[in-house]
């Protein structure tokens, strides 16, 4: 009989709860020009954690929230590199860049490694990043050395009120081999005290039919798998919209 497990257990092993939120405040900085030089000093600034280069390019009221998270997922990976392009946006107003973090630490001789993706959209205001929004997120932390042949079946984008599949794929056959893992919906302001307790995957896999949301907007989703070559945890956003 397979253990219990919650999220709390992580704090034991390098893997904050908190990773999962900050990587889905922005904390990427931009001026009136989004040319690929300047693109590239950004991605230079954000890679040296040169802070003044963020105190100069976010409005007053995002700046101190902004540097806060920055530090965050710098101590817990401090040899975390960013990677920035420019992507061609559709709405008025509204840049857009996609970002990619990648990160690793050992903790009791286990390497864990991040990987996430996310774009960033956002508008200037007098000069500086103004109503930065993440979407499309997609993060995960693991220490299986990529033995784990897994996949990630879940949309971007839903309907409101619309119901969808979530399916995380083990794809190798797992024969006796017992594993365990567990999804749940983030809520607001609820992260540190909620668990995710792992129940005994018989199936091969997490797979979930659930529904979008009534008002458009983000949802988040944050799971474990555990498997004998080692974890993996993940968060996805979803877009809830009114049309596709």
């Amino acid at each position: 009989m397979i253990n219990m497990f919650n999220l709390k257990l992580f704090k034991n092993i390098g893997v904050p709860l908190y990773l999962f939120i900050y990587l889905i405040i922005p904390y990427s900085a931009i001026t009136q020009t989004v040319k690929v030089d300047f693109i590239r000093s950004l991605e230079k600034s954000l890679n040296k954690r040169d802070l003044e280069f963020i105190q100069k390019n976010f409005r007053n009221d995002e700046k101190q929230n902004i540097l806060k998270q920055f530090s965050k997922i710098v101590n817990d990976f401090p040899n975390s590199e960013w990677k920035i392009k420019r992507l061609k946006s559709n709405i008025s107003n509204k840049e857009i860049l996609r970002i990619k973090v990648l990160g690793e630490k050992i903790v009791n001789g286990e390497m864990h490694i991040l990987e996430s993706d996310f774009d960033y959209i956002f508008s200037i205001l007098n000069g500086k990043v103004d109503e930065g929004t993440i979407k499309n997120l997609f993060t995960t932390i693991r220490n299986d050395d990529k033995k784990i042949d897994i996949s990630f079946k879940i949309p971007d984008k839903v309907l409101t009120g619309a119901k969808y599949d979530i399916d995380i794929i083990l794809n190798k056959p797992l024969e006796d081999v017992i594993i365990a893992g567990a999804i749940k919906p983030y809520q607001v302001n609820s992260l540190f005290e909620q668990e995710i307790l792992l129940e005994p995957l018989a199936s091969g896999g997490i797979f979930k039919m659930t529904r979008a949301p009534s008002k458009p907007g983000i949802q988040i989703w944050s799971g474990i798998i555990a498997h004998p070559e080692g974890m993996i945890t993940f968060t996805k956003s979803i877009n809830i919209v009114d049309e596709l």
